[in-house]
């Protein structure tokens, strides 16, 4: 099954954006650091989130239905939502990323992060943060979630980052 799936996902690409996207995410790589790369990716996604608003959602299987309406038109996956003790867990399956090539799945998840990030602010939840779980092994299921930020829950890079400044 793994093997259908991987066949349809390298398909969906077209192949006149195929070599152009590979390249532009090499130059993108080169020029930028791995944090630079997941910020220009969030906001990307926030872009396209804003040119894609969603409609009033009363419920989660309505807020899944309209994120669904958005991917599908752009040919961008689905996704499912599951409300968790604490976080609402967002899974987003088929994205195209590999699309940018090999190594790419380590900043271009962050598109999906700040799309969602962008679509949740503007239905109120401005308080809450959209973080990626883990590095994915492939782009057919990424893991986000959705929850207040604490400093309990805070990524390891980012308890790095402020450990390094605080030695400055």
């Amino acid at each position: 099954m793994q093997g259908i799936l991987e066949h349809l996902l390298e398909h969906r690409v077209s192949p006149q954006w195929r070599g152009f996207l590979e390249a532009l995410a090499t130059e993108f790589a080169d020029q930028l650091d791995h944090d630079e790369l997941r910020q220009l990716m969030a906001r990307v996604g926030a872009r396209f989130a804003a040119a894609r608003p969603l409609p009033h959602c009363e419920s989660t299987n309505d807020l899944a239905s309209a994120l669904n309406a958005q991917w599908r038109e752009a040919q961008w996956g689905y996704v499912e939502l599951v409300d968790e003790h604490d976080f609402l867990r967002i899974t987003h399956y088929a994205a195209p990323l590999r699309a940018f090539g090999d190594g790419a799945l380590e900043w271009s998840p962050a598109f999906l992060q700040g799309a969602y990030q962008a679509w949740f602010d503007t239905l109120g939840a401005a308080g809450l943060r959209v973080a990626q779980e883990a590095s994915p092994e492939n782009d057919s299921r990424i893991e986000l979630r959705i929850e207040r930020q604490t400093a309990a829950r805070q990524t390891v890079r980012e308890r790095a980052h402020g450990n390094a400044r605080a030695k400055d």
